[in-house]
């Protein structure tokens, strides 16, 4: 699905503009810190904000074209909205919310979303019969999810949909949404202002920055940029692996996994051998050595190479970006950030061989997704 999209909205002190092309097939992110645009953008797209100039397409189908004279209502433009609070309807259990949305879906050919398939996708069928405001928000959320996925859309916007969860809700919701587009064939745009769920979640990633576009790309490129830690800032900075489940080892609750011909472990996962895995390993949880290291803790000793070194004009630090040997081009990066004293003590140089330390615990359950996880 292609979405061309020039647009220009104006508040009061802000602007957003933007001119991209999106082509869209699985989960395509827009990131951005609060106050960039994010949400402006997806509500624009929807209808719900009128642009002071627009002109979008989807599938080359005129949503808005402002010269034109051409405005679709977000009714008749076939885009699936899920808002930060879900916005369900109190006076209706979550049958009749859901039966709501199927009464006024998009004319179907042949692909609407089945009830049952929505309700099953989204583990509701124990929920039916209940009112919506004794929903926890994890729950309210799906429900919401379903419901715009029952009115049969294009697209699916979804803004910010676990910026109110705690982080045992917004881990158990993830999954359902990494699901959607191979379950329904309906591709999503998700906004957000945090890495890790960008990082489980997406394949390609637009960061916004003061209503404009700072970069745009596949998701394991643009999260080492330095435009992705400006959202995420310099603790949470890192980049994304794709692994697969080598083998479990249950004596010690660990999973062994196969990183571009090398092993890493790290605590188990439910997952059978085989199973590709997505890793998102944060710089300052990077050390480095020029030889293996015995007699230490750390189980994960890498073998990688120098392939740039940025050194803070002023300040303590130095940002080394190292390539896993035997991985695709650019697919198998690390980031280590230590201090501006090692790199010197270490004489690092580009091109070096270098051993990269990464601790098993320093890896978290909600950073795990499935590089493969879109494919429908």
């Amino acid at each position: 699905m292609k979405l061309d999209c020039a647009l220009r909205v104006s508040h009061p002190g802000f602007t957003l503009e933007i001119e991209e092309t999106l082509y869209l097939t699985g989960i395509s992110a827009v990131m951005g810190a609060s106050g960039s645009g994010k949400s402006t953008l997806l509500r624009a797209l929807a209808g719900l904000e009128t642009p002071q100039r627009a002109r979008i397409t989807l599938n080359d189908w005129p949503l808005h074209d402002s010269v034109a004279g051409l405005c679709l209502p977000p009714h008749r433009r076939g885009i699936g909205y899920v808002f930060q609070d879900a916005r369900l309807f109190g006076h209706r259990r979550v049958l009749g919310n859901l039966n709501f949305a199927r009464q006024r879906a998009r004319p179907a050919n042949g692909g609407a979303p089945a009830l049952d398939a929505v309700i099953a996708a989204l583990d509701l069928s124990s929920l039916l019969e209940r009112r919506t405001q004794g929903l926890s928000g994890g729950e309210r959320q799906r429900v919401a999810i379903a419901r715009a996925l029952l009115a049969n859309p294009r697209l699916l916007l979804l803004d910010e949909p676990l910026s109110a969860l705690d982080l045992g809700r917004k881990t158990e919701l993830l999954p359902y949404i990494r699901a959607l587009p191979g379950r329904f064939g309906i591709p999503l745009i998700y906004v957000s202002h945090a890495v890790e769920e960008v990082a489980q979640l997406a394949d390609e990633v637009l960061i916004l920055d003061a209503g404009r576009v700072t970069a745009r790309g596949e998701v394991h490129e643009v999260l080492e940029r330095p435009e992705a830690e400006a959202v995420s800032g310099h603790f949470e900075a890192g980049v994304l692996l794709d692994a697969r489940v080598r083998r479990q080892v249950p004596e010690f609750d660990l999973t062994e996994l196969d990183l571009a011909g090398q092993h890493l472990t790290l605590p188990r996962v439910e997952a059978p051998p085989g199973t590709p895995l997505r890793l998102r390993v944060r710089a300052r949880d990077v050390a480095l050595a020029l030889a293996r290291v015995e007699g230490v803790s750390i189980r994960n000793q890498l073998q990688a190479r120098v392939l740039r070194i940025d050194a803070e004009p002023e300040g303590a630090y130095a940002e080394v970006l190292l390539d896993l040997p035997g991985a695709e081009p650019g697919r198998a990066h690390l980031r280590a950030r230590i201090t501006r004293e090692a790199a010197a003590n270490l004489e690092l140089a580009v091109g070096q061989p270098v051993w990269a330390l990464v601790k098993s615990v320093s890896f978290d359950r909600r950073d795990l997704g499935s590089p493969e996880r879109n494919q429908g």
